[in-house]
């Protein structure tokens, strides 16, 4: 056998390419709302976007197929009385979607099977126990109906969708506000980002941290935090030179980074995309 004397690299092949316009979902007139999350949602069925809604929130849910220009008068899924901030697809049944939203609730939808022919006002469940604003919803990836909530009261819930009760209130654990929490794997674990600067690790079952860096990157704007498959946890922050920066850490010594990396000087926040079954991260900033 002749040794191979080019290393193979398993990104040889990956490649990004831009589809066709009309492949594209046109005529949006996607959330103005100043908050950093990627505004939209996918599935293997349905697109969802959060949309400029006057007077609450709202987002659209489009079977994937749906492309081309919007009509202004396509139905919407409208309960929030405030605007929506994040939208997350259940991983165990496409047609059920959670909102959170600027009027302190966390909102369960059941989309029907073809997409929407008439506004969905009427959410399955309202999931209420926030004081301030809800800005990340997040589905347990393993258990069903087991969904985090996240809010700029500090607080995260972890509820029983099935009953709409919280199971779970970890509302002592961040002193500052949260920018993004991530599930590991299999869900026995949280990581979350915070404004203190902070990357914490924790066990919401035994409601306490396990692990925290504090200053994991030291420059002022926003952080994110997520789990990779192997449990290492990988950020996106700013360098006190206001750099972004990506880092990898093993959460069992959250001394050092594994690796750390200096991009560029551009202001806006990275948000990571995390494609395990190939273990590519696409990183993508507004």
């Amino acid at each position: 056998t002749m040794r191979r004397v080019v290393r193979q690299s398993k990104f040889r092949h990956v490649f990004g390419q831009a589809v066709k316009n009309d492949q594209c979902y046109d005529d949006i007139r996607v959330s103005r709302v100043t908050w950093d999350s990627s505004f939209c949602a996918v599935n293997p069925r349905f697109v969802a976007i959060i949309v400029d809604a006057s007077g609450g929130g709202a987002f659209l849910v489009l079977p994937l197929h749906k492309t081309g220009r919007i009509d202004k008068s396509y139905p919407t899924v409208c309960g929030h009385t405030g605007p929506v901030l994040d939208i997350d697809w259940c991983p165990h049944n496409d047609q059920v979607i959670a909102s959170g939203s600027e009027d302190c609730t966390v909102m369960v939808w059941q989309i029907p099977e073809n997409g929407l022919t008439l506004s969905l006002t009427e959410p399955v469940v309202v999931l209420e126990g926030h004081s301030k604003r809800v800005g990340i919803v997040a589905w347990h990836p393993t258990a069903r109906n087991v969904l985090l909530s996240a809010g700029c009261d500090n607080a995260i819930i972890i509820w029983n969708v099935g009953t709409g009760e919280a199971l779970i209130n970890l509302d002592d654990m961040h002193v500052d506000m949260i920018y993004n929490v991530s599930w590991n794997r299999n869900g026995s674990l949280i990581c979350t980002a915070s404004k203190d600067k902070k990357v914490r690790v924790i066990d919401p079952r035994k409601q306490e941290i396990v692990a925290e860096k504090d200053k994991a990157h030291e420059g002022a704007r926003p952080m994110r935090a997520i789990f990779l498959a192997d449990g290492n946890i990988f950020t996106t922050g700013f360098s006190r030179m206001s750099e972004r920066q990506l880092a990898l850490w093993n959460p069992k010594n959250m001394e050092e980074p594994i690796a750390l990396h200096e991009m560029d000087t551009s202001n806006g926040v990275l948000l990571p995309f995390y494609d395990p079954d190939t273990n590519i991260i696409y990183l993508c900033g507004k």
